[in-house]
């Protein structure tokens, strides 16, 4: 399989289309999940997907055949996410402002609730932009709130904060679910 991908990764730097084919094949699937994650709705994802892709292959040459390619294409779609939030607001994207007393709770033992993946998506796509992005990169993409503060040039305290509120509100949403069928 490495050395496949490596052989579809030198034709997309000729421009051949069956490498880029292939490398759309292997990785769209996840990589259109990570655009559905941080979008709001499908349309929009779908509109970076198309253009995040686009420069992958615009930038492929740039792979140095070091490290994941499948990290180094999430990086580009994560950077593409970001720019694309960033440029949806007309204000400022973040709120540099949080509340040491409140926004820094103690996590505690959650009674586990079962919710459906789908369902679960929709939650985290109804987050506020700049709580689901902290919320993403930090969950899913496992990044360090010094590396989301770098990335979103917010501070580490702001990252911190806002991935306390999306879980708070994603924790009330899921809770309704439960007090709904047992009610």
């Amino acid at each position: 399989m490495k050395d496949d991908l490596d052989i579809y990764i030198k034709q997309c730097i000729q421009n051949d289309r069956a490498g880029q084919l292939k490398i759309y094949q292997l990785f769209s699937p996840v990589l259109y999940g990570i655009c559905l994650k941080y979008m709001k709705n499908e349309d929009d994802a779908k509109d970076v997907f198309q253009e995040a892709f686009v420069i992958v292959f615009q930038k492929i040459h740039q792979y140095k055949f070091e490290g994941s390619f499948e990290g180094w294409l999430k990086r580009i779609f994560i950077n593409k996410l970001i720019e694309t939030l960033n440029k949806k607001k007309k204000e400022s994207f973040f709120l540099d402002v949080f509340d040491p007393d409140t926004d820094f709770i103690e996590e505690e033992e959650l009674e586990i609730i079962p919710i459906a993946q789908e369902k679960l998506l929709e939650y985290i796509r109804d987050l506020p932009d700049q709580y689901r992005m902290v919320f993403n990169l930090y969950v899913f993409e496992k990044m360090k709130h010094r590396e989301i503060a770098d990335q979103l040039k917010i501070s580490e305290g702001t990252s911190k904060s806002n991935l306390n509120r999306a879980k708070r509100i994603l924790q009330k949403r899921i809770l309704s679910i439960k007090n709904f069928k047992t009610a």
